[in-house]
């Protein structure tokens, strides 16, 4: 699937998650976290340890998804993290995630390759920031 028709299928999702939302508003992962709510998106943050994030409750990790094959993953957190989340979101067969620009390393990019997980994933482009508005005018 060429990478435009998957950033269309991640967009095209009744629900959204992100992981890597905080309390720092100066984050990124609260700025896409605000991105979804500006939108009027159906969108919840994924934190280990806050209960609430951006007037959101937040669920501990993937697996408390309510609809995870409907459900696609925004991600905003290291690459050791990231691993893990992508690991999450196979066992779950969540639709797509979008790995934001510097989560990702090798391991993660040959994690995505073997587990054929290369038509779901996004990563290696632009941040939902700078291109979502664009691909849901295009939907």
């Amino acid at each position: 699937m060429p990478l435009a028709e998957t950033k269309a299928a991640f967009m095209s999702s009744p629900h959204f998650a992100v992981v890597g939302a905080s309390k720092d508003e100066n984050k990124v992962g609260t700025k896409v976290l605000k991105w979804y709510q500006k939108r009027s998106r159906d969108v919840v943050p994924v934190h280990p340890k806050e209960a609430e994030l951006e007037g959101l409750t937040t669920i501990k990790s993937l697996h408390e998804l309510k609809d995870p094959s409907h459900t696609s993953v925004s991600v905003i957190t290291p690459a050791k993290v990231t691993i893990e989340v992508l690991k999450a979101a196979k066992q779950l067969n969540v639709p797509a995630v979008w790995c934001q620009p510097g989560t990702t390393d090798e391991a993660c990019e040959t994690f995505i390759k073997e587990n054929q997980m290369s038509e779901k994933v996004i990563f290696g482009g632009p941040c939902v920031l700078v291109v979502g508005d664009s691909i849901l005018a295009s939907l």
